[in-house]
């Protein structure tokens, strides 16, 4: 049985479970098998990787205080996280990742990190 690259269908030689002729081969197979095909998917994940580095920023010490119009400033897109958590009290924390933020006063938001 002669088995061919999944990539460029070059015979393959060595192990038997090698799908790849070589790391080039293997690496362009998997970019185009993963990458974002849809604009929709690729510009929602860089949204929300831009809000989690403003996030990540302005909170390094786990805990800290900001200003809307800082998150604002800094390109922050209110509409993209990843999950919200209620706590029992009613109180709505807005995650990206383990980055959260909830409204405080005066249009001031409390930045968190949950621990992993």
């Amino acid at each position: 049985m002669t088995r061919e690259c999944l990539e460029c269908g070059e015979k393959i030689v060595g192990r038997i479970d090698k799908k790849f002729c070589s790391d080039a081969c293997r690496n362009a197979y998997n970019n185009n098998v993963n990458k974002d095909s849809k604009n929709l998917i690729r510009n929602t994940n860089n949204r929300l990787r831009k809000n989690y580095r403003i996030l990540e920023t302005l909170n390094p010490e786990q805990k800290t205080k900001t200003s809307r119009a800082k998150l604002i400033e800094k390109g922050f897109d209110f509409n993209y996280f990843t999950s919200i958590y209620t706590t029992k009290a009613g109180t709505v924390y807005y995650f990206v990742y383990d980055q959260g933020y909830l409204a405080i006063d005066n249009d001031f938001y409390a930045l968190v990190k949950r621990e992993n």
